[in-house]
């Protein structure tokens, strides 16, 4: 099958939608399957407002047919709700196409950390994108019930895996600052709630791993915490590996690769009792969960290294794969009646 996923996540970015994108692309061409992603790389960008690292695709309308066109594939997801995946979803909207989308991202609760601005406003045009897809494919059961209290529907299940080689129990001497250590892995931005991580008293050493618009501020308003940058491959699974506790403060994520990451180094999970956390650590002794994180962060240095890597080795990145191949769809399979209104709409109700 040629499977093409539009996505404006990709590469250079180091986030966990690029994550499973790639990772479920490789595990795809490995079961034969033909992969091609198209991404903001091969378009002229602008930086996102708040958030220049990453890159916004400029006229993907123009451009963005004749690529799809190119590569005639058999099934086409839309990964992400911004200007790639409204020009994807226009164009099969458009021709009567079927496609499928994923809900990667909390966008109503991060435009409200960032600006203010009501959820309830975003999620109505999150209910408009996703509306039109055959399939709206989310990570977990919590996600799936806050879309369905928002009024989406047509949701299947598409969960997440980890990369057990790599990410293992190692020898703890590669840090040697006073223990215990604390490590949190992700972007340094508002929305993933940080804050609750770094004003924590804590005994030991705390450790950053990751970048974002906030990294310059934290960096001087937290002169005792080490903030080491983006890490990735070996050297980021030794870091996990190296430390004793994993905090996950985000109140806003839809799953959380990282959790599955600490876990599979043997490293305990400590976070809010919210979706992501709820459904990855749920009642495993794998981590703990508490409304008071510190509460949580002495709850989760008491549990075994053991039980929570044979948490983790529940989670697979193939079974992840034939899921989302078993959700796809045929883009010829269409609706007459549905592809002879969307060719009679204005534009206006069809973009």
């Amino acid at each position: 099958m040629r499977i093409l996923i539009v996505s404006d996540a990709w590469f250079p970015q180091i986030n966990g939608v690029v994550r499973t994108l790639s990772t479920v692309a490789g595990e795809l061409r490995c079961l034969g399957h033909d992969v091609s992603v198209i991404g903001p790389h091969r378009f002229r960008t602008i930086p996102c407002p708040t958030y220049p690292d990453i890159r916004l695709a400029v006229d993907a309308h123009r451009k963005l047919p004749r690529l799809i066109e190119a590569y005639r594939p058999d099934a086409i997801h839309i990964s992400t709700e911004g200007p790639l995946g409204f020009a994807a979803r226009r164009y099969c909207r458009r021709r009567g196409l079927a496609f499928t989308t994923a809900y990667h991202t909390k966008f109503p609760e991060y435009i409200e950390a960032r600006t203010g601005f009501p959820p309830a406003w975003t999620y109505r045009v999150m209910r408009r994108f996703h509306s039109a897809a055959a399939r709206v494919m989310v990570s977990t059961g919590s996600i799936e019930a806050e879309l369905r209290r928002n009024g989406f529907d047509n949701i299947v299940r598409w969960s997440r895996g980890v990369d057990t080689a790599l990410f293992r129990p190692r020898e703890k001497s590669f840090l040697a600052d006073p223990r215990p250590i604390a490590l949190y892995v992700g972007r340094v931005a508002v929305e993933k709630n940080i804050a609750a991580f770094l004003e924590l008293p804590f005994a030991g050493t705390k450790y950053v791993v990751g970048d974002g618009p906030q990294l310059r501020l934290l960096r001087r308003r937290y002169p005792s915490v080490r903030f080491v940058g983006v890490k990735t491959g070996e050297d980021l699974a030794r870091h996990y590996a190296a430390s004793d506790v994993f905090v996950f403060p985000s109140r806003t994520d839809t799953f959380g690769l990282v959790l599955l990451e600490a876990l599979a180094s043997g490293v305990p999970v400590a976070a809010f009792p919210v979706a992501g956390p709820l459904d990855v650590i749920g009642a495993a002794p794998a981590g703990c969960l508490a409304d008071d994180l510190a509460v949580a962060v002495a709850g989760a240095l008491k549990l075994s290294p053991k039980a929570c890597r044979e948490h983790a080795l529940r989670f697979s990145w193939r079974s992840s794969a034939e899921q989302f191949l078993r959700n796809l769809v045929p883009a010829l399979e269409r609706s007459t009646a549905n592809a002879a209104q969307t060719a009679t709409a204005p534009d206006s109700i069809r973009s």
